[in-house]
Parts: structure tokens; sequence; C-alpha cells
């Protein structure tokens, strides 16, 4: 298995600015693994936000035209580089590509490859890969939240919200999650008091529920609600921002609505108000590969643990076949699911 044979993948490609319904299916041989790298045979990848911002040419690190989407995936390693351990062929793994992803077979680095607990589901592990570390890192990294805190966590029924509930209630933080109503019972299941998002005094009925202030606000929404978001601060408190979802839609260059966010949050953080600002960069450190591989691993390995018994539930919307990612897409769009999209083979 291990011999340098190719490999026929199907792939799904978007070629440009196109509807989810313009996504193309197309086969074609995977190159032979160089030292160092493996086949990794997909058994699950998932639809986030940075798929749906790639689609509209709207995500701050836009990768040029075509290109096959697809931010992190789980799978079974069917070959090895030359020198590479073969020990690692059958095994499953998790591993972040950024794009790619959405494939049968892909080739990855391997040391990019996180073990997979054995009795965890390839669909339950995807479901917190990129947003298991995001929330890892936002609550224990950067808000470093302790038991007995508050924080709000808006959209708290989507991938990375409801993951970051779960984490912060297994930390002993009392949460207030955003949703839209008809998600109120899903996240009230998770631990979370639900507010309506929707509702023009939101942060008003976040206030009542938190008279003092909260100590931390995961806001992935970012535009003029930011501010909002700022002013729910206690003394000490953090505001994580995580994406600019408000924005998605908007004409004009995908970096400037970041750009701009980052300068106000950069300007909140040094003013003399004893809170902090944040924005929560996933590839941040990416320069110092070997230590943010090692951050990556150790944090997903401790959200791993977590899945494996049983702390998490892992919140899956659909599972859906590759070939049909159009309608895959089309419904992570909808804002009418509560959890991750599944992609399976």
């Amino acid at each position: 298995m291990t011999n340098p044979v190719t490999t026929s993948t199907t792939e799904i490609v978007l070629p440009g600015v196109v509807d989810p319904s313009g996504l193309q299916v197309c086969a074609r041989e995977l190159p032979v693994p160089v030292a160092g790298q493996v086949v990794l045979r997909m058994e699950a990848t998932g639809v986030s936000f940075a798929e749906q911002q790639m689609r509209r040419g709207k995500y701050y690190d836009q990768p040029p035209f075509p290109f096959v989407p697809g931010y992190d995936l789980v799978g079974t390693v069917t070959a090895v580089g030359p020198g590479g351990d073969t020990d690692l062929v059958g095994r499953r793994f998790a591993a972040v590509t950024k794009i790619g992803a959405w494939a049968t077979h892909v080739l990855v680095e391997a040391a990019d490859l996180v073990p997979v607990p054995d009795g965890v589901s390839p669909a339950a592990a995807e479901t917190v890969v990129v947003n298991g570390i995001t929330a890892w890192q936002m609550l224990h990294r950067l808000a470093k939240v302790r038991s007995g805190n508050v924080v709000v966590v808006l959209g708290a029924n989507g991938g990375v919200g409801s993951t970051l509930v779960q984490l912060a209630r297994h930390a002993g933080v009392r949460v207030i999650g955003t949703a839209s109503p008809r998600h109120h019972d899903a996240v009230r299941a998770l631990g979370a008091t639900p507010v309506d998002y929707r509702e023009p005094g939101m942060y008003h009925r976040v206030r009542a529920l938190a008279p003092d202030g909260v100590d931390a606000v995961f806001d992935h929404v970012g535009g003029p609600g930011v501010e909002r978001s700022w002013q729910l601060l206690r003394r000490g408190g953090t505001l994580v921002s995580y994406g600019t979802a408000a924005t998605k839609d908007e004409a004009g260059n995908s970096r400037l609505p970041v750009l701009k966010l980052f300068a106000q949050l950069k300007l909140w953080h040094t003013l003399p108000n004893h809170r902090s600002a944040y924005f929560y960069n996933f590839w941040a450190g990416h320069r110092n590969l070997a230590a943010f591989r090692r951050n990556l691993a150790q944090d997903l390995t401790q959200v791993f643990r977590l899945l494996a018994d049983g702390v998490l539930d892992p919140q899956i919307a659909a599972e859906i076949p590759l070939a049909e990612a159009a309608s895959a897409l089309t419904l992570a769009e909808s804002r009418t699911v509560a959890g991750k999209v599944i992609l399976v083979p």
C-alpha cells in the first residue's frame, strides 16, 4: 500500500465567484506523496464560514480561483512518502488544510496530522477540528476564562459557537448565547441562556441578564455591532472578535472590513480602560511552524479527549455526500441549521 503508486481523487472545484450550484465535481490523479507527506482518504470534511466567504471572493486571505475548498478533514492514511512512518497507514487522523479538503483523497504533511481517538466517528471528530481549536484557543489562550465567569457567545447555535458554549460550561462558566428563536431550545440544551439576536433590544436583554457586565464576549459578526459587544464588558473583561459576518455581502475589498476591525480592536486594547480586545486569527504564529503545530496538536488533543469522554456533544447539522457539496453549501448558508454541515465520501 505504501508503494509509489498514484491515487485517483474526486474533488469539488470552486471555479470563481459563483452560486453554490456553480461548484464543479472533477476527477484527477493525485501526485505520489514526497518525503514528509501522506495520502489521507477523506472520511469527513466540513462546510465552515471560511468556504462561504471564499465562494464570494470575500475571504481575508482569499486563494486565487480555481481551487478546491475544504478547511479541514478527518481520514485514514493510505500511503506515506519515501522514508515515512509506515505505521501511520490504516490509522485515522485529523488535519487542517485551509483549502483542498473537499476531495476523496488529499495530500497532507505528516507533521500536520493529529490522531483521532478510537471510538470517535469521523463525522463527530470533524465537528471539532477547526471549530474546536478555535473555541479552545479563544477561551483559554486569549480570554483565559475561569470558573464563575460570565461570557456572551454570539451565534451560539453555529459550529464554533456551539463548541464554545460546551467548552465554557465544562470550565464552569455561565454562558449567554445569541441565536434565532428556532434554535433557542438547542442553545438551552447546551447549557446557555438564549437571547434572540434579531431583537432590537438584544444588548439591553444581555445587560439585564448580567447587570455588572460580562467577563468575555466572543463576536464573529464584526461590523457596527462590535462596539456594543465591547460595551458589555466589565472591568478586566475581554472581547474576542473572530469574524466579519456582518460585512460578508458588501462589495469592495475583502480585506478592508477586517483591517478596520483590527484597527478598532487595537485602539480599544491600548486604551487605559482595564479591558482587552483581540482579533482571533487561526493562523497567527504560523511563521514559527514548529510552535504553531505543537499548539494546534496540543489543543485539538484536549478537545478530542473531551469528545471521546462524552463531555462534548458533536453538533452535526447534516451529513451530505461529497458529490452534493452544492446542496451542503446552500444548507450551511441558509442559517436554518444548528451545528456543522459535514461532507462524507
